[in-house]
């Protein structure tokens, strides 16, 4: 696999967004150690999430609200970035039916409010939008989805993040080019990953977070739904894409300015088959390393959540060289045995930067 590229990112001016929160965190670490000026936009870190405080990185940030439009465009003016990687988002299922509005809001005019802000820009900058497997319309077949295949989604989350892609796409089409109204230094894409799971994740309502705390207090696992499949992956598997994509779209911007941008489109980075996995068998495999117990608590009445969902990653595959390094097994074991040292008393920065040399060593 084609890792990212030490030499790009050097100096490379790079707005972040989401950068307090799980994802955001390991991504603003590794752009760090590839010599980029990481800048950061995002709200306050949750209390559930302690990664990027633990890291004890050090960057410029602004701690604003996307659906504050005024105040993005602010950030957006005095960043002047050359590469934007926008993560931040409303990412939860089960959160987005307590609030539905909020997550609409921030999910799409939050992204359409960052892309207002970087349409003035008069310099080359490539644009990551992040969304999720979850914007696929799920027929719950066996088969991967493509990009091509249509969007949908059943819960809110789901549905505002297939909202936003169309939102995207519409943008980049009627405000991308060189009529008076458009502009030609912006190129967008939307990356599409898997199930993440990594160290550091503490979000309410996510499996493997729910294991630890369980197994750290002694207490059976309890499983909403422990036969529904989803493409499991280790968290820094789509961030090595989301990096890759972003210097094929910048080179692209640099080297042919006036031709459209073949990367400008929607990638999949999901994990290879063999890591589709039943909720079950991630728990069975987490317990391989940190031995414990679990319930099924499977409930008909709680809120529908996809039982069946994988991404198909040929087109990442072929165009940019990437593709997963970790197995499932190796994603779950560096990911449980993480916690435990960290549990032990091991710091966040050292875990986290030695399972990126790890990963980038294989």
């Amino acid at each position: 696999m084609t890792l990212p590229d030490p030499t790009f990112w050097q100096h490379k001016r790079v707005l972040l967004t989401g950068h307090t929160g799980f994802k955001g965190a390991w991504l603003a670490l590794w752009l760090q150690q590839l010599g980029a000026e990481v800048y950061g936009l995002a709200l306050p870190p949750d209390p559930d999430q302690p990664l990027f405080p633990g890291l004890g990185l050090k960057l410029s940030e602004d701690l604003i609200e996307l659906r504050d439009q005024e105040a993005v465009q602010r950030s957006v003016l005095r960043v002047q970035p050359q590469i934007v990687l926008h993560l931040a988002a409303q990412p939860l299922v089960r959160r987005s039916y307590a609030d539905p509005v909020g997550t609409w809001s921030t999910n799409v005019l939050g992204s359409l409010h960052l892309l207002e802000a970087l349409r003035p820009l008069t310099h080359p900058c490539a644009v990551v939008m992040v969304t999720t497997d979850k914007v696929y319309a799920n027929q719950e077949w066996p088969w991967g989805y493509r990009e091509a295949d249509r969007l949908g989604g059943h819960d809110p989350y789901s549905a505002s993040k297939a909202g936003a892609e169309l939102a995207i796409a519409s943008w980049r089409s009627s405000f991308i080019g060189t009529l008076p109204h458009q502009t030609p230094h912006l190129a967008i894409a939307t990356a599409r990953a898997g199930n993440v799971i990594g160290g550091g994740d503490g979000s309410a309502d996510r499996l493997l977070p729910d294991c630890i705390a369980a197994l750290q207090a002694g207490q059976p696992i309890a499983i909403r739904n422990p036969v529904a499949t989803r493409p499991w992956q280790h968290v820094l598997e789509p961030l090595a894409g989301y990096l890759l994509l972003a210097e094929r779209l910048h080179r692209h911007q640099l080297s042919q300015p006036h031709t459209a941008n073949p990367h400008a489109s929607s990638y999949n980075f999901g994990p290879s088959t063999e890591a589709n996995r039943p909720v079950r068998e991630l728990v069975q495999e987490v317990l391989l390393h940190w031995p414990g117990t679990w319930l099924d608590q499977s409930d008909p009445s709680q809120p529908h959540e996809a039982g069946l969902l994988h991404l198909v990653s040929d087109k990442a595959h072929q165009e940019l060289g990437w593709r997963p390094r970790w197995s499932f097994a190796q994603a779950v074991g560096h990911t449980v045995g993480w916690y435990r040292r960290r549990h032990n008393g091991a710091k966040v920065f050292a875990l986290c930067l030695e399972q990126l040399e790890a990963y980038q060593c294989r």
